[in-house]
């Protein structure tokens, strides 16, 4: 699969560096790497001409960034422009690769993106995870990790850092993982798990789907509320182009909103949540099937065939999610909801109930719904790609680490 290549962002907008000599030319070998990733090639003239920079200043930056084998010279520009031809230089597809691990409730997957945002290797092991205690999750997830690491290698490729999905709440030191009730696990530290060597981010997946969203999807604002579902519903809020995380880090849990409070038990500890009415396990024990491999596939496929109890149960969880997004549009006024996961796959039948839950309870006016593309693969995506924006944000650290 190859994603889009990475937008254009301005300049600050990634970790913060020192406002010292030595941090102004590590923003500006950013600008540059940024530059080149959003256009797919340019001249040392036109990166200048973007970034406002002189040409000699940008070719001293460029040297550096080709020698950190981080951009590469594809030759002379097209025929035909005014003046000597320049040469043009693309990201390079060798070298640094973002190594993106999702952990579900029903499957385990790893992915390796380069820095053009091309996935490049991928391993997949389906599965139920819940119940099953941390130690030997992680050992199957480590053997996915080696698996797509040494096929990445074989392309010339080294992990720049690994960052794990996972469907809970996440602390602020980005490893331990607070609470996942659909997993039952509770203050386990995945970097004492994980293996070592690499730069290591744990985050919620509804985060990283969001950010993959803002980072791959095509026209998607710079504010919006992305909601994504498997077992679980997660949802994470964009502001300005940045995640609203909250105090503790766990802002977005709209899947333990309650939606009827007299309602049944939730393994979160309260009642009448929305995973209760409309995550995949409770729109299959509606409609009134088995469990198996594939249930978004299986419902998509009985809904579009027809089948009226699945569109029933369909409809009551777009209902439910109407009414759960109903209590954050109206607090958070975003320009946009953005259904991602399962919920893109299912969403011909969503739909129709949630706006018109959305339309009828909303103070304002009507926050528009929109499908993600990425669908179901968003959380690893993003998780693969936010070590990428890591490397692309502060590219010396490439240098640093050889």
């Amino acid at each position: 699969m190859t994603a889009p290549l990475h937008k254009a962002r301005p300049p600050g907008t990634g970790r913060a560096l020192p406002d010292t000599q030595q941090g102004m030319r590590r923003r500006n070998l950013a600008r540059v790497m940024h530059a080149v990733s959003a256009e797919g090639s340019l001249s040392r003239a036109a990166v200048a001409s973007r970034i406002g920079l002189t040409r000699a200043a940008v070719s001293t930056l460029v040297d550096e960034l080709i020698r950190w084998g981080l951009l590469e010279e594809l030759g002379p520009e097209r025929p035909g422009r005014v003046g000597r031809p320049g040469s043009a230089l693309a990201v390079s597809g060798r070298g640094p690769a973002g190594i993106g691990a999702e952990i579900g409730v029903d499957h385990l997957a790893v992915c390796a993106v380069d820095l053009r945002g091309e996935v490049r290797a991928r391993a997949v092991r389906r599965g139920g995870n819940r119940g099953r205690a941390p130690e030997p999750v992680i050992e199957e997830l480590t053997a996915l990790i080696h698996r797509v690491v040494a096929e990445a290698e074989q392309a010339e490729l080294w992990p720049a850092g690994l960052a794990v999905a996972v469907p809970g709440l996440v602390a602020r030191d980005g490893r331990t993982v607070v609470r996942a009730p659909n997993l039952d696990w509770h203050d386990t530290d995945l970097g004492a798990l994980l293996p070592g060597g690499w730069p290591l981010s744990v985050d919620n997946e509804a985060n990283f789907g969001a950010l993959a969203e803002l980072w791959l999807g095509a026209g998607t604002p710079g504010d919006f509320l992305h909601v994504s579902a498997e077992i679980g519903i997660g949802a994470a809020v964009v502001v300005d182009g940045r995640l609203l995380r909250g105090k503790r880090g766990f802002a977005g849990e709209l899947g333990h909103v309650p939606v009827r409070p007299d309602g049944p038990p939730c393994p979160c500890g309260g009642r009448g949540c929305l995973e209760q009415y409309a995550g995949e396990e409770a729109v299959r024990r509606a409609a009134g099937l088995e469990p198996r491999e594939d249930l978004v596939g299986l419902l998509a496929e009985r809904a579009g065939a027809g089948d009226d109890g699945v569109r029933a149960a369909l409809r009551d969880a777009g209902t439910a999610l109407g009414i759960a997004l109903t209590g954050a549009v109206n607090l958070l006024d975003p320009e946009t909801v953005v259904l991602g996961g399962a919920l893109a796959d299912l969403s011909p039948w969503l739909l129709p109930a949630l706006e018109t839950e959305l339309t009828g309870r909303t103070a304002g006016p009507a926050c528009p719904v929109t499908v993600s593309p990425l669908g179901p693969q968003g959380p690893l995506l993003g998780a693969a790609h936010s070590v990428v924006r890591a490397v692309l944000d502060d590219p010396a650290v490439v240098a640093e680490r050889s």
